[in-house]
């Protein structure tokens, strides 16, 4: 079986002790040929994970680039132009991984070269008790695949069969080389704050080159979900996070969606998020419910302002 170099790509920021046991499950990986880069955002770590990560880099385990600013697309995309793997994987810096993980999403890519995307099973730390109590889903519904309700019905938790979905979570998808350099497809550097939808923008354009994303239980993963650090630089519960949550749910609707897709999408975005009727329960205190929906008017008057700057800036 050949096997193709991967570049295992983890943008991180903020991030200590996570990040090193993160490092150290990759590095263990019964892969034969794979390469690892890690764009570095922090501006001071421990020192401690800063002597493990000079360590690891002299020594040629990994390959670190020090960056003086935060953003989670453009940090991906920083490393997808200096990697060198057939295949691009990335990762969240707190996830834990068996040593087979790598082998997992390899095996998608071989004799298919339908599959340009591999979305890898998601075992968040905080659903593990969910997890636990049994639930498998076979099929996901046709709602899945539909680009405007597709988030509220994609499961990548309990979902044991292997098929096609329409989107990857962020810390844990594959992607061919090709879909950036011969389609031009990158992320989105606009999104902004903790980066929200930016993989599911890239997903949703990856669809107009041809090629799949297929889902693979095997390719599993625990990720930890830290509150802050990691590829966030703002805390979830900041108000520039309120912000910039709907900013990048409103900018990945009006980039991807037709007209009747993106009403349903902002639509059920407003239902669950602020309204906080299910999958989301949160609260429904009428002041809570006026809060957010002054973060979700404001998130569309920042998407709209943003549009138009670059507008602008593109006639100049």
């Amino acid at each position: 079986m050949t096997c193709p170099l991967i570049s295992v790509i983890i943008p991180t920021y903020g991030r200590e002790e996570p990040l090193q046991e993160t490092l150290l499950d990759v590095l263990k990986q019964d892969y034969p040929n794979f390469e690892v880069l890690v764009v570095d955002q922090t501006q001071a770590h421990q020192p401690e994970i800063q002597k493990f990560l000079d360590d690891l880099a002299n020594s040629g385990k990994i390959r670190l680039f020090r960056v003086n600013w935060a953003s989670l697309p453009g940090a991906r995309n920083y490393a997808v132009r200096r990697s060198h793997g057939e295949i691009l994987l990335f990762l969240d810096d707190d996830v834990q991984l068996e040593s087979t993980f790598l082998s997992a999403h390899a095996k998608n890519y071989l004799d298919r070269p339908e599959i340009g995307a591999v979305a890898g099973r998601v075992f968040d730390r905080m659903k593990l008790a969910d997890f636990e109590s049994g639930l498998e889903i076979q099929d996901l519904p046709p709602e899945a695949m539909n680009p405007g309700i597709a988030w509220y019905h994609i499961n990548l938790v309990h979902t044991v069969k292997p098929q096609q979905v329409l989107s990857a979570r962020g810390c844990n998808m594959s992607f061919r080389r090709d879909i950036f350099e011969q389609h031009g497809v990158w992320f989105d550097e606009r999104f902004q704050g903790s980066a929200v939808r930016e993989e599911s923008d890239f997903c949703l354009r990856i669809r107009k080159t041809g090629l799949m994303i297929w889902y693979d239980p095997a390719a599993h993963l625990i990720h930890l979900g830290e509150e802050t650090g990691g590829c966030h630089d703002i805390s979830t519960r900041s108000l520039k996070y309120q912000i910039t949550f709907y900013h990048n749910h409103f900018l990945m609707g009006f980039k991807n969606l037709t007209f009747w897709q993106a009403s349903q999408f902002f639509l059920r975005l407003f239902d669950c998020h602020v309204l906080g009727r299910p999958p989301c329960h949160k609260s429904g205190s009428p002041i809570k419910v006026i809060t957010r929906f002054g973060f979700y008017s404001t998130g569309i008057f920042v998407r709209f302002e943003d549009g138009a700057a670059i507008a602008q800036q593109s006639n100049l």
